[in-house]
């Protein structure tokens, strides 16, 4: 009797969640209409805290700047800290410099530094994500929180079991991400939930000369085009 109450009281519940598809949907049609005019991108990740006094923010200015002039647009989240130091750097070189925003309670805001007409808004992370993915020739990854490490480890993923193709992924400051990557090699590796070769996915750097080196090598012997 019991789990027949809870049944049907589960099944009285009233929800829109059929109608969310047409929402979905159009983020989606939205998201691929703009995206896919734009051209070549490498996007970059970071936390949304970081102060404009922060040699990261700095840093991550002097990375986007320098992607912008080696032809590559620039993508972020749109908001404050890492992200605005992002599109800020490729303004500052005249380059194409795209906001990805997403509507959040705290933190969020689209930052001055987006071209007018490659501001994209969304209500949900998932179909953001896939931008991110389909439409970057690479990531750039500063110090941030838990959402630059989804972001991170949702890429590293979809390589690893071939849903998109290889793409450079590039970790930005051996000191914030030195530790993490050790835990990678000599704990997950060591217990055998990845391979050994899972680590050449990723590449830790300190310059911004590093980052379009490895970008450009890359692309050397790779086609420029969307990953999927």
């Amino acid at each position: 009797m019991r789990n027949e109450k809870h049944h049907k009281g589960w099944n009285e519940i009233k929800t829109n969640d059929s109608w969310a598809i047409f929402k979905i949907m159009g983020e989606f049609v939205n998201g691929f209409e703009k995206m896919s005019k734009i051209g070549p991108c490498v996007s970059i990740f970071g936390s949304a805290r970081t102060k404009d006094d922060n040699k990261y923010y700095q840093l991550a200015v002097s990375v986007s700047k320098k992607i912008a002039e080696a032809g590559y647009g620039v993508i972020t989240g749109g908001g404050p800290g890492i992200m605005e130091a992002g599109n800020r750097g490729a303004h500052l070189a005249g380059g194409t410099s795209v906001g990805l925003n997403i509507d959040l309670p705290f933190e969020q805001h689209d930052n001055p530094y987006i071209d007018e007409d490659k501001s994209l808004d969304f209500d949900y992370f998932f179909v953001r994500k896939v931008m991110f993915v389909k439409y970057s020739q690479g990531f750039v990854v500063m110090p941030g929180g838990f959402g630059t490490l989804d972001e991170l480890f949702e890429a590293i993923t979809l390589i690893q079991t071939n849903k998109i193709g290889k793409f450079p992924i590039i970790l930005v400051g051996s000191d914030f991400w030195s530790g993490l990557f050790d835990w990678i090699k000599n704990t997950m590796l060591s217990f055998g939930n990845i391979s050994a070769e899972d680590l050449d996915l990723i590449k830790i750097v300190d310059t911004e000369d590093e980052v379009v080196e490895i970008i450009d090598a890359f692309y050397k012997g790779h086609t420029l085009s969307p990953n999927f």
